[in-house]
């Protein structure tokens, strides 16, 4: 017995140019259960209906995968993952990346640990840090094929956390709402500043619903320079650090799409 409308699931993907085999959609559907047991323990989402999870976390982490195509055996990270939203449905969907989650919450990276070790992900890892602070790390600082950040922060902060890990000819993928032209115009002396250029705005339909996502994708043109990113507070400001620090606190916070 599945937990997962598993045809939804594989038509969605489908729509997406993702084919899925039966293998992975049975992994998927084993994620999303381990997801919802541990839910009522740790309280990690707001989304758990099967039928939830399937368009609004797994779908909807696709839309990544429709919006770059990632050179096979790449190395990528989601920043800000979260309860594994996008990286687990990517690496499930994508077994030949290398695929790092990071999340500054230890409730949360804890459970995608969990996750990775009973699902048996090889190249899959979890980790506790904040971007701000691995950005400067030899071993992340501009090594990643491709970020994802899922309705992570503002354009031009989410630029700022993400670009520094992305090598030079990498890409950042940002999962955004319909209305965004105000923070494109506000993010692109940033992005330029740390060697990135929008090389597209895709705007993709999640299958099944009639909501639209528009997925920024921003090259890496040359290198970052050594000062970014900076430290959170100076990148945000202080109300936008404020707020940040208490939904790190917060029990069961959900990132929702603009």
């Amino acid at each position: 017995m599945t937990f997962l409308p598993l045809n939804t699931l594989r038509d969605g993907a489908a729509e997406l140019g993702i084919d899925l085999s039966e293998s992975q959609l049975a992994r998927l559907d084993d994620f999303a259960a381990f997801l919802v047991d541990a839910n009522s323990r740790f309280n990690l989402t707001r989304i758990t209906q099967p039928q939830d999870i399937v368009t609004s976390h797994y779908l909807d982490s696709f839309t990544c995968l429709a919006a770059l195509d990632v050179k096979p055996g790449g190395r990528v990270i989601d920043v800000g993952a979260g309860a594994g939203f996008p990286g687990i449905p990517i690496k499930i969907a994508r077994p030949d990346l290398s695929v790092t989650l990071l999340e500054a919450t230890r409730k949360k990276s804890d459970f995608i640990a969990e996750a990775i070790r009973r699902m048996g992900l090889e190249n899959t890892i979890a980790l506790a840090a904040r971007a701000e602070a691995i950005g400067h790390e030899p071993e992340h600082r501009e090594r990643y094929d491709a970020a994802y950040a899922r309705a992570l922060s503002e354009l031009r902060v989410l630029a700022e956390l993400c670009l520094p890990l992305v090598r030079q000819g990498g890409y950042v993928v940002a999962q955004k709402g319909r209305d965004i032209d105000e923070e494109l115009v506000a993010a692109k002396p940033i992005i330029c500043r740390l060697g990135g250029q929008i090389e597209d705005v895709k705007q993709i339909r999640i299958p099944g619903t009639d909501i639209i996502r528009r997925l920024v994708v921003i090259e890496k043109v040359k290198p970052t320079p050594a000062g970014y990113p900076r430290a959170y507070g100076r990148i945000g400001g202080g109300a936008e650090s404020r707020r940040r620090k208490a939904e790190d606190g917060e029990p069961g916070r959900d990132r929702p799409m603009a």
